[in-house]
This record gives structure tokens, C-alpha cells and sequence, in this order.
């Protein structure tokens, strides 16, 4: 996604970086293509290193309620044999997995003890083991050239769905990015003003009106980013359940609409989950991708739950790209998904 954006000035390059301390710290791609990695300063390097260590602590802090509900500390004590994944199989369901992930992770540490020849270190086995699983989940979040870039956003009442435009709105600043948002929850007053909130804290205009069509306020606020050549337009919906037909079928009329404001819209659908539900967001995966065609999810809330291990269930049973994972209130809290990062933050 970086370079996409041409409305920012170029910043001035210092000299070459020429610390091995910090080239071993940070790998190439952790440095904006707009800044070449050969010529970027030490002190863009070092902010960029520090941040990234600042989100892993804050990823691991949030994932503690999950990590301790799998108890590896007590399971990894002693070699991976049969009990122990026993008991490991009871521990990852209880944290969310699902049997279909969890049967899968129990084959795939019996495969990697039995290679590595009944000996090794069964928690970074769990650690690839995890990785590999969650792996097609992990598709960044590109913005292409399309003027503007539509994404349209849903979930059920109280997943975050406002809270995370907010967020994706300042990320997406972060980019290079100009952002206009669609408040297209247009019965619910509170929503409208939450966004509005969130558009004045970002700088971001919003397009809204109370009790109108919210097809219509999208249709509009497509039209309005054409007009005003916006990188992004995010459209919000109203909170439903998947059982709510009808507001399902609203919500299939509201995304025809933004296909005819500009063809090919939206480019992204987005589905908004609450880390604390568990193995129901399966079903509101399911009922949404069905109803939608979702390219992407966003998980909210993980630092309050001890049921992360969903992520891995919807990996298994119904990999749609994780886009975003939050794990804070903090509006610099909504970051894109690393398998690896996860798994390790987990274990």
C-alpha cells in the first residue's frame, strides 16, 4: 500500500544506515516502500523498531487472558506425549479453537515431535505449528488505485464496528491517505455521533443524515469521493443479526447501491468481530460471507477475552483474510495481522 498516495511531499533522506545492530532488528519490510530501506535515517529505523516492539508487548499483555487459559506453563513442563495432548486438546477448546482446529493441532505437534525424534522444544513447535495454521489469514491490507477506494463495513449490534472505522480511518492517515466517511447507521443517533466524533478527532469529513436511507447516505458519500478525489471512502452500517433477515436483505440492497455510485465498488467488505463472542463469530462469518462475499474480518476486543483461540477456528473452517486484530481502546490499537506475531503473543 505504500507509494500508492502521491499528496505527501517526499521527507529528506539522511545518511545510509550502517548499524548491524539495527539492520538485525528490523527486517526490509518493516520500512515504507516510500522510504528505501538503503537510505532511510537512524532515527526513522529506531522509532520504527521501538514502535513495533511497543505493539508486540501490548499484543502479548492483550492475549494473556487467552495464553492463560491454555496453561502451557503447567501442559509444556515435562516431553509431548500422549497425556499432555490430551490435556492440550481440552485446554484449546476451552480457549475457543473449535474441534476441527484443534484436532488439526494436535496432528500436526504429533508430526513434528515424531520428526524431530521425541525431542525438542514442544512449545516452539506449537508456536510453527500455529503459524502454519493461521498463515492464509494473513493478507495485507492493500488500497489500490481505484478513485476512491470504497470499503464498506458491517457486523452485529455492539461488535465495535464505529469504534474500528475510527481507527482504520487514523491507520490509513498514517499511510498517506485522504479518508471520508458514510454514517450509514442513519437510525441510531448515537452512532451517527459517535462517528462524527471520530471524524473531528481524525480531521475526516462524514456524510450523514438521521433517519434517511442508509443506501442512499452511502450512494452520496461514494459520489462525494469522487467529486472531492478522496483516496478511501469507509461506509459504516447499522448493527444486525445474521437471523434478521430483512435487515440482511438491507444490507445487500446498501452494497448494489454503492455499485452503481462506481462500479466495481466496494472493493473491500469488511466484517467487524467481537473477540469475546467465541465460536458464534463462526456463524456470523458464515452468515455475512454468505450474504456479502467478506474479503476481509476485523477482530476487536481480544484483550478482554480468554477466547482468542477463535481466530484459529474461522483459520480452519473459514479462512477470510484477518485484516485487523485490536487488542486496546487506543486509537494506534487496530493493527494489521502477523501469524507469527500471534502465535507468539499466544504461546
Amino acid at each position: 500500500m505504500w507509494g500508492l498516495f502521491k499528496k505527501k511531499t517526499q521527507p529528506t533522506v539522511a545518511e545510509p544506515v550502517e548499524s548491524p545492530a539495527i539492520a538485525e532488528t528490523l527486517s526490509t519490510s518493516d520500512v515504507p516502500a516510500k522510504l528505501p530501506a538503503e537510505t532511510v535515517p537512524v532515527a526513522v529505523l529506531v522509532t520504527v523498531v521501538e514502535e513495533k516492539k511497543g505493539w508486540l508487548d501490548k499484543l502479548k499483555t492483550g492475549l494473556t487472558a487467552t495464553r492463560n487459559k491454555l496453561g502451557l506453563n503447567v501442559l509444556f513442563a515435562g516431553k509431548l506425549d500422549e497425556e499432555t495432548l490430551e490435556q492440550l486438546e481440552a485446554q484449546l477448546l476451552m480457549a475457543d479453537c473449535g474441534m476441527p482446529a484443534t484436532q488439526h493441532l494436535l496432528d500436526d505437534l504429533r508430526k513434528r515431535w515424531k520428526a524431530a525424534g521425541g525431542a525438542g522444544d514442544p512449545r516452539a513447535m506449537l508456536v510453527d505449528a500455529l503459524t502454519d495454521l493461521l498463515k492464509p489469514l494473513e493478507q495485507p491490507f492493500a488500497v489500490a488505485k481505484e478513485a476512491p477506494f470504497v470499503i464498506m463495513i458491517a457486523g452485529v449490534n455492539g461488535a465495535g464496528k464505529t469504534t474500528s472505522i475510527g481507527k482504520l480511518a487514523k491507520y490509513l492517515q498514517g499511510q498517506g491517505a485522504s479518508v471520508l466517511l458514510a454514517a450509514g447507521d442513519t437510525f441510531r443517533a448515537a452512532a451517527r455521533e459517535q462517528l462524527a466524533i471520530w471524524g473531528e478527532r481524525n480531521n475526516v469529513t462524514v456524510i450523514q443524515q438521521a433517519g434517511g436511507d442508509p443506501a442512499a447516505v452511502m450512494f452520496d458519500a461514494v459520489a462525494a469521493g469522487k467529486a472531492r478525489g478522496t483516496d478511501v471512502v469507509m461506509c459504516d452500517t447499522a448493527g444486525r443479526l445474521p437471523t434478521q433477515l430483512n435487515l440482511m436483505e438491507e444490507l445487500k440492497k446498501a452494497k448494489r447501491v454503492i455499485g452503481k455510485a462506481m462500479a466495481g465498488a466496494p472493493h473491500e467488505v469488511l466484517l467487524v468481530l467481537d473477540g469475546t463472542t467465541g465460536q458464534n463469530a463462526i456463524a456470523q462469518v458464515k452468515a455475512f460471507d454468505d450474504a456479502l462475499g467478506l474479503t476481509g474480518l476485523v477482530m476487536t476486543k481480544l484483550d478482554g477475552s480468554a477466547k482468542g483461540g477463535v481466530i484459529c477456528a474461522i483459520a480452519k473452517e473459514r479462512p477470510i483474510a484477518l485484516r485487523f486484530i485490536g487488542v486496546g481502546e487506543g486509537i494506534d490499537d487496530l493493527r494489521p495481522f502477523v501469524a507469527r506475531e500471534f502465535a507468539e503473543a499466544l504461546v
